[in-house]
């Protein structure tokens, strides 16, 4: 009989909103919709609830989940965190949780994973911070009968070794924002790319679905370079103030994340430019921070990638733990967002 835990694990306090946890749609279906109105997230949430309550019920004893997280990356990747906290902590009756922040280490997610294997859990969660080198430690958890759930980003493993995916369809984000970029600079000019962490999904899948879709569609929109910022606000100040300096004819900027996105308009603003005018600014993620921006004309567009995921996770794993079949992609469907959008927007954005 696997061991059970005496209390909620939950990391520090993150710099972050409270978040109401939420995620809309069913997890019976391939297709999941991002959450768009209070109602609905709180239906989802109520679905969670009914689920995870059912599998405690059969068992007598709570769904125990150990989730290792990338780290503190981003504003999104916060909002992330919270979800999945405030979850199990209003569920406290139903659900138990082992957090572990890796701090942007594969190594220590790794590690995380082995001792939530010592320990017992019932499903073990991971968004993993780079696509291989997961091969080992997911047979270990196969091997003592954890299933795995990867949620946000993808790993390179043989689909056996994990239960499913929970999150969006990176490439079709990076399509979008190919498309939306286009309109803004009338389908011609010079544009620069800042790369999300090398070796992570996310910024794998959205540059080819980003740089394929302007090779395919837009033969005279030219990407005169392209450099990681690891997906922070930091790094993509630093990225975007070395693009200006070698570049003078930027029209637009493509981020693979907003916190990239922010950090560039940074960089653009010190260099006496306006960003959303003198260079237009398409990102992901959809963060409230960038709806500020949109807000204040900095900003032009920002595709969604809903980081609401707590209910979800644990709705999916209280399945899991009953011995119901799930999708292998629980898939959330995305939207756009303008600028002429933001401002009407902005006061309902819960992250």
């Amino acid at each position: 009989m696997k061991k059970r835990f005496l209390s909620v694990l939950l990391c520090s306090c993150l710099a972050a909103a409270s978040l109401a946890a939420c995620s809309s749609g069913a997890s019976s279906s391939a297709t999941t919709a991002a959450p768009q109105t209070t109602a609905a997230q709180g239906e989802t949430t109520k679905k969670a609830e009914e689920t995870t309550g059912k599998a405690a019920d059969t068992s007598g004893e709570k769904l125990v989940v150990g989730f290792a997280q990338i780290g503190q990356e981003s504003g999104w990747r916060d909002a992330e965190t919270l979800s999945i906290q405030t979850y199990a902590s209003e569920n406290a009756d139903k659900v138990e949780l082992l957090f572990a922040d890796a701090q942007q280490k594969q190594e220590n997610q790794i590690k995380a994973i082995k001792n939530f294997i010592e320990q017992g859990v019932d499903v073990i969660g991971l968004a993993p911070v780079v696509e291989t080198g997961w091969d080992q430690v997911f047979a270990e958890a196969q091997e003592a009968g954890i299933p795995i759930i990867l949620l946000d980003r993808r790993a390179d493993v043989s689909e056996d070794l994990y239960a499913t995916f929970i999150g969006s369809d990176f490439i079709e984000e990076g399509k979008m924002a190919a498309k939306e970029m286009a309109k803004l600079i009338g389908e011609e000019g010079k544009i620069v790319e800042l790369e999300g962490t090398v070796g992570a999904s996310a910024a794998t899948d959205r540059k080819t679905g980003f740089d394929d879709e302007i090779k395919a569609s837009f033969p005279n929109i030219e990407i005169i370079a392209s450099q990681t910022g690891d997906f922070t606000r930091a790094q993509g100040k630093e990225v975007m103030e070395s693009f200006l300096k070698s570049n003078k004819d930027i029209k637009g900027v493509y981020a693979h994340n907003d916190d990239m996105a922010l950090g560039a308009i940074e960089a653009i603003k010190e260099a006496g430019l306006k960003p959303g005018e003198d260079i237009k600014i398409v990102s992901i993620d959809g963060v409230r921070a960038i709806f500020e921006a949109m807000a204040a004309g900095e900003a032009n567009c920002t595709v969604e990638c809903n980081p609401l995921l707590g209910p979800l996770l644990f709705e999916t794993a209280a399945k899991l733990k009953a011995g119901e079949s799930v999708e292998k992609w629980v898939k959330s469907v995305d939207g756009v967002f303008t600028s002429d959008m933001a401002a009407e927007v902005l006061p309902n954005r819960k992250y």
